[in-house]
């Protein structure tokens, strides 16, 4: 397998490639300096920057065994990441220099997916005493989390809107995978529209302009990699929709956060 990390540039409506690697790397993260991407590979962290790409290791201690579940806090002085222990994946800040993770999820699983605009909170889903996956939010110093769905269906890749007021996210609990929207605080809870594709990941731009989502196949089962893919592209109320390409791709190439700071592109790997 082929690895292609790759940069959309939206004024141009067209694509590039950053790095090519026959490692499986996933999940890009903008530095919010623009200068580099984050990536996942390995079960570890990898630092690309984009003068120079390469996989450059991030030192993350203990936790070498990290999935595509991580993210670099608003003002990049933190990395976030999603780390497998006995009992599951639990979420960890640690500097983003690199360092010592520390601990921030109550339990585990927990995945983490967003950052609040003001790095106060972070957005993730976990299973807690089901198998049912719900949306909960807790401070990025860790404490209380707060549970925002209530076992209404898979809910999965929770992420802030540019102000912070919403939380997008990927819920099947109509039929399958669309693409939903509720307050910060849970209330409100609303689908944005309906159709026939799997829908996952919704990320909205930092500048509040767009939102950006996966799109798989009608009766795709969960989020899996290797199938024909496409990225689309809409008002964040979920209007004027326009798939802009079309690849092999899937769990892996977006998970996470993963537009330039100042909205003018975004990051993506696709697989062949």
């Amino acid at each position: 397998m082929t690895s292609t990390l790759m940069i959309w540039t939206i004024a141009t409506g067209s694509s590039h490639a950053v790095l090519e690697t026959d490692r499986l790397i996933e999940a890009p993260n903008w530095d919010p300096s623009g200068e580099s991407l984050l990536v996942n590979g390995d079960g570890r962290l990898f630092r690309v920057p984009l003068a120079e790409p390469a996989l450059v290791p991030v030192e993350t201690g203990f936790a070498v065994k990290c999935n595509n579940d991580h993210g670099i806090s608003p003002d990049g002085s933190q990395i976030v990441l999603s780390h497998h222990r006995e009992g599951g994946s639990e979420i960890f800040v640690m500097p983003a220099t690199g360092g010592t993770p520390r601990l921030v999820s109550p339990a585990a699983p927990s995945w983490w997916h967003g950052w609040s605009p003001d790095g106060r909170t972070l957005t993730y889903v976990a299973a807690r005493g089901s198998r049912v996956i719900d949306v909960y939010t807790i401070p990025a110093s860790g404490g209380t989390e707060t549970r925002l769905t209530w076992g209404e269906g898979h809910c999965d890749g929770p992420d802030y809107s540019a102000d912070g007021s919403r939380i997008y996210y990927n819920c099947d609990r109509d039929g399958h995978a669309q693409i939903w929207v509720m307050d910060a605080d849970g209330a409100n809870q609303r689908k944005l529209f309906a159709d026939d594709y799997v829908n996952w990941f919704p990320h909205p731009s930092p500048d509040g302009r767009h939102l950006l989502y996966l799109a798989y196949p009608p009766e795709t089962l969960g989020h899996p990699r290797d199938l024909q893919v496409a990225l689309v592209l809409c008002d964040p109320d979920g209007g004027n929709r326009r798939r802009i390409m079309e690849f092999t791709g899937g769990q892996g190439t977006m998970n996470v956060p993963n537009w330039a700071p100042d909205g003018s592109a975004f990051a993506f790997v696709r697989y062949g």
